[in-house]
């Protein structure tokens, strides 16, 4: 009796829907990255480096973006990032009507876990600089949820970078499911993924924190602006705010280009090299005789 209610129970839970289902995997995929990701930025800015630093922030965001398409993946193929989309749309692999709904999940789960951290982080950041809550300078704390460049860094340098950073990530990601290509093995992609995340902010995170995803970055400022740093996290770095929103969208379409016209396209067909291998020993044959 109590498995048929509690199976009953199940089937009215159950969403039917699989459009409902993978938006709701993409808010659930993207809310855990901000809360984790953004979670190891906190912990090294508000112990001022007493438990943790840049490796740990590395290392942490990996480990953050690899559990959230641990969680999502098989639902929504685990995107998490709205360039990510964007290219999968582009180039065939997901249909457009899905984008704007996994566009609109992946920036409220951003914004959504920047409210959770803040939430959890309240007492530290009321405590820290006395209380107040500031976009620059060495008691900041904006940079907690959003990226922001470094003082030295121009404009151009700062597109540059995001683009840069995002060709490289798609075009990874498009190469770990390539199944013509070394593919990773089943189960193991969101690893590989986290690993990529690593390598990328090891090495190209330094200008700006290496966003790479507009939903990561633009949700979590967003609420920033509302929860009491202000509408600085807007104007501050030069107007910066935008460049982690539009160069993902153009570094992805690059990475996914460069990795489809460069090496996908020309793979050989297996059945096309048996057919050759069997015109081979025919005509071998044929000398033979």
């Amino acid at each position: 009796m109590d498995r048929k209610v509690e199976k009953t129970f199940k089937n009215k839970l159950m969403l039917k829907n699989p459009l409902v289902k993978e938006t709701i995997a993409e808010f659930l995929g993207t809310c855990m990255l901000v809360i984790l990701g953004c979670g190891s930025v906190a912990q090294a800015v508000l112990s001022r480096g007493a438990a943790g630093g840049t490796v740990t922030i590395n290392v942490g965001f990996a480990l953050a973006v690899s559990m959230a398409v641990y969680v999502t993946g098989g639902v929504s193929g685990g995107h998490i990032n709205p360039a990510v989309s964007f290219a999968m749309c582009l180039y065939g692999r997901m249909k457009w009507y899905k984008f704007p709904f996994y566009v609109v999940a992946q920036f409220l789960g951003a914004f959504l876990g920047a409210a959770a951290l803040f939430g959890v982080y309240y007492d530290a950041l009321r405590s820290f600089a006395e209380g107040k809550l500031l976009v620059t300078g060495e008691n900041a704390t904006a940079h907690i949820f959003a990226t922001y460049p470094l003082k030295y860094v121009t404009v151009l340098n700062e597109f540059a970078d995001q683009v840069m950073s995002s060709a490289f990530l798609l075009l990874v990601v498009f190469a770990i499911f390539d199944e013509k290509n070394w593919r990773v093995p089943k189960g193991l992609e969101p690893v590989v993924i986290g690993l990529l995340i690593l390598l990328l902010t090891s090495s190209m995170g330094m200008n700006s924190g290496c966003a790479m995803n507009p939903a990561r970055d633009l949700g979590p400022r967003l609420f920033t602006a509302l929860a009491g740093w202000g509408f600085e996290v807007f104007t501050a770095g030069s107007y910066f705010w935008w460049i982690p929103v539009v160069g993902p969208f153009l570094g992805g379409t690059i990475g996914g280009f460069i990795y489809i016209y460069g090496i996908e396209i020309h793979h050989t067909d297996p059945k096309e090299n048996e057919n050759m291998e069997q015109v081979e020993e025919k005509h071998e044959l044929s000398v033979i005789m």
